[in-house]
Order: C-alpha cells, then sequence, then structure tokens
C-alpha cells in the first residue's frame, strides 16, 4: 500500500510543479512555456531599453513602456 500512495504523491507532485498551472490558462505545459519565454524575452529586451534609456536619455524614449503596454494586452486578453 505505500508504493501506491508513494507513487499517487509523486503524481500529486508532478501534476502541481508542472501541470495545474498551464491548465488554468487552457495550454499544455509546452505551451505555457513556450508563452513564458517569449514574454521572459520581450521583458529582457524592455528592460534594456530602460537601462539604454536611462544613460541616454534621448535614446529609447518609449520603448520599454510600448513593449509592456503590448505585454499587459496579451495578459488580459489571455483572461
Amino acid at each position: 500500500m505505500s508504493d501506491i500512495s508513494t507513487q499517487q504523491k509523486l503524481r500529486n507532485l508532478f501534476a502541481t510543479m508542472f501541470l495545474d498551472h498551464p491548465a488554468t490558462v487552457n495550454e499544455s505545459y509546452f505551451g505555457h512555456m513556450r508563452f513564458a519565454l517569449g514574454f521572459a524575452f520581450w521583458l529582457a529586451v524592455a528592460a534594456f531599453a530602460a537601462l539604454v534609456h536611462a544613460v541616454i536619455p534621448a535614446i529609447c524614449e518609449t520603448t520599454a513602456s510600448r513593449i509592456l503596454k503590448r505585454l499587459h494586452a496579451r495578459i488580459e486578453s489571455r483572461h
């Protein structure tokens, strides 16, 4: 009996860690990974643009805010 309950606990842990959240937004694990990695990429681009703008204010004046607005719209359209 303990083997079955241990296996069940591992399955539940796996589902909790990797499957439950993607399912809440109707995505598979890999679909969710793709979305999150794309999101992270554009956040990094926005961060870099903000850094450039901090050093040279005449450059990338609206780049970071435009990217963030676009990402916000993507998140809002999912819910």
